[in-house]
Order: C-alpha cells, then structure tokens, then sequence
C-alpha cells in the first residue's frame, strides 16, 4: 500500500496538473505558454525591481551584511556580463531600475563603474572593495514583481504599473 502511495505521489509531482489562474500580481499564469518547463524545483528568476537615493545605474554592486560591515558578497570583473554586453540596468519610468546583477536589500554601490570594475585583471581585495563603497544604503524601493515567465513584456508592463502607481498590489515590497 505504500508503494501505491509513493508512485501515486512522484506521478503527481511528475504529471501535475495545473489550471490557468490569475495570480495576484495581476498578469496570467498559465502552463500552455511557450516557455520552456522548469526542473521539479527549479528556482524561478524573479523580475526585482528598485530605486536609489543618486544615480548608480553605472556602479558596480556588492551585498553588504544585515549590520553593513562587511562585504559578504561581489562579482568577479567578467560577471558584470549578460553574453557580451555589460549588464547595465535599463531605465524605467520614474527612476526605478531593473535588477540584471543581483541587487539585494543590502546593496552597496562602488566607486568602480561596471565598465571599470570589468576590466579588472583579479577580483580587488575585500579591503578594497570596502574603501571603494560610495554608499552603504543607497535604496529608497525595492520590489519583488513575481516570475519572469509570467511577463510577456517585463519592461513594458513594469512601466505600464510605475505610471499607474500599482506596484503595491502588483509586487511586494522588499524595502
């Protein structure tokens, strides 16, 4: 009886069934879209969006602790990439910015551009890094707007609920 149990539990997680629904981040969610099916417990990118107090569009990031006195965190030059180009953020409406490089609730920006820090030969030493931070707490807004996969276009419909004011019921506050 076990084993009937057990098969019937993997068939399930294998062969799930999933209906279209509508989530509450207000865009659909529906298996027969054409994107490509996750590995059983897959993490799913996020589309996170933010804002800051100055302009740090071309500064390279690194994540600082929850106390902000040490780097915990920072890229290597040649992760400052998406393929060939730079990952620099793209403008939204307002100020706000997309996350390409893992922007986090505690985020500090360097002095060091991301065409600067790219060019690096090594990875600079965590001394370095750390008299290199401009700003320790350079975040007005971050906001978890869902998965990716539900976007059809993730920079239109981004600023489609900036203009609207609707990123308080279409995605979640981080900060």
């Amino acid at each position: 009886m076990k084993n009937v149990i057990f098969c019937t539990m993997i068939c399930l997680a294998m062969f799930g069934c999933k209906t279209h629904q509508k989530s509450n981040s207000g865009f659909t969610d529906n298996a027969s879209t054409q994107v490509a099916p996750q590995p059983f417990g897959a993490a799913q990118v996020h589309v996170v969006i933010y804002k800051t107090a100055k302009d740090y569009r071309t500064n390279a990031p690194v994540i600082l602790s929850d106390d902000k006195t040490q780097i915990i965190s920072y890229p290597h030059p040649t992760d400052l990439f998406i393929g060939e180009n730079l990952a620099l953020p793209t403008q939204l409406n307002n100020g706000y910015l997309p996350d390409n490089r893992g922007i986090h609730k505690n985020v500090a920006f360097l002095k060091f551009t991301y065409g600067e820090y790219s060019k690096l030969k090594d990875v600079p030493t965590l001394q370095e890094l750390q008299r290199n931070i401009i700003d320790k707490d350079p975040l007005r807004e971050l906001w978890d707007c869902g998965k990716k996969t539900n976007y059809t276009d993730v920079e239109e419909q981004l600023n489609e609920w900036i203009d609207k004011n609707l990123l308080h019921e279409k995605c979640k506050r981080i900060r």
